[in-house]
């Protein structure tokens, strides 16, 4: 047997990977619906589905039957060749988008995603300026870090791509205070997810929304971690305004990268100015097509709007000095404390629970939306005794 065979994962991780990520002392191999284990054959009640990717959870069989078959016939069409799966997924997500959102660009991530509407806006509009919102994140590449709030993200990367400015979520006259007549693009999480999952209020979307109309600005709407189910709706804008642009990714395609920019027809893009080598690949597409019958057959947005609204209330039933609130939408759920959320976070992993932080003093929820009562009774008993 070979050194790379006998040596611990976690040893040849820390020895040859780039240190980007503050590491939990476990190793996952497997996981089944809202489960996962360890390779000491520990079960976890998951509810952190990879920062929002396993909406369908874990271990589908669906999907992993499509991509081995998609991969035997075709893994990869560039987009200048036409491809019938491609074609299928685009108008699968077409037809289950909100109404004005007409075209799609396929991309490989949530930050490719981001990019790739920033600048469409620019291009559409032909003005420079986009507008995000404090305690947003939008992703770390470069457009989509420079929309990102926080200086712990983007002081090792200054300086960052000019044009983008920042005003307070949630604040509409804040936000008109920042718009000027260079003003492409107003780029907004329904929930912030990283920034604390903090929801908008719907008349704070309706102004945004009108704002726009009567400027011509272009709205893009983040719904990296919100699309697909999580929020009780296939995708979370559905409860409050459509916008120009919406960018998805995460949960399309059931645990392939994938992502993509659904576009208004205020949008229009130059031939060959933007592309990508993988984006709309017969493998991804494949997969997203076998996870979105899925969402859509199972009813999991109606499944995660039940669900969520009994695990926020029983969240907010729990009696502890140690919680300032509970808030969420579905199950994207944020417990904030009034202490550092991280040592908790790691005790619940300790007793079987995998979350999620969202800032410095916020657990963020984020379960597979195929979770059962069970399971989440199972959770809430854990998170008692380590809240209480």
């Amino acid at each position: 047997m070979s050194l790379i065979d006998s040596t611990h994962p976690k040893e040849l991780e820390d020895r040859y990977e780039l240190p980007v990520y503050p590491r939990r002392d476990i190793v996952l191999v497997r996981g089944k619906g809202a489960r996962l284990y360890d390779d000491r054959g520990r079960e976890y009640i998951d509810c952190a589905s990879n920062v929002g990717v396993s909406n369908i959870g874990h271990g589908r069989e669906e999907v992993a039957k499509a991509i081995y078959e998609q991969y035997l016939t075709l893994s990869n069409c560039y987009g200048v060749f036409y491809n019938p799966v491609r074609a299928r997924l685009a108008e699968k997500l077409i037809s289950l988008s909100p109404q004005g959102l007409k075209r799609v660009f396929f991309c490989n991530s949530g930050a490719e995603a981001v990019e790739g509407a920033l600048k469409f806006a620019r291009a559409s509009a032909g003005k420079k300026e986009i507008i995000a919102a404090m305690r947003g994140f939008h992703g770390k590449t470069f457009g989509a870090l420079a929309a990102t709030w926080g200086e712990e993200y983007q002081k090792p990367f200054a300086p960052m791509m000019p044009g983008i400015k920042h005003a307070p979520f949630n604040n509409f006259d804040k936000l008109n205070e920042t718009v000027s007549e260079e003003t492409a693009a107003i780029i907004l999480e329904l929930v912030q997810g990283e920034g604390g999952v903090r929801v908008g209020d719907k008349s704070y979307f309706e102004k945004v929304r009108q704002l726009c109309d009567q400027k011509g600005i272009l709205l893009i709407f983040d719904e990296v971690q919100t699309g697909f189910g999580r929020t009780g709706t296939l995708f979370a804008c559905e409860q409050f305004v459509e916008p120009d642009l919406l960018c998805v990714a995460k949960s399309l395609a059931g645990g392939i990268p994938m992502g993509a920019v659904l576009c208004s027809d205020a949008v229009r893009v130059p031939v060959k100015s933007h592309t990508s080598t993988f984006g709309g690949n017969p493998l991804a597409c494949a997969a997203a097509l076998a996870s979105l019958e899925i969402i859509v057959g199972e009813r999991l947005p109606e499944k995660a709007k039940v669900q969520g609204e009994y695990f926020l209330n029983e969240l907010r039933a729990i009696k502890s000095e140690k919680i300032r609130e509970v808030r969420g939408l579905g199950l994207m759920i944020g417990i904030e404390l009034k202490e550092k959320a991280g040592p908790y976070v790691q005790n619940l992993m300790e007793k079987g629970v995998i979350a999620l932080l969202a800032g410095p003093n916020v657990i963020r929820l984020l379960p597979p939306l195929v979770i059962t009562r069970e399971e989440i009774n199972n959770a809430l008993s854990v998170l008692k005794q380590t809240l209480i």
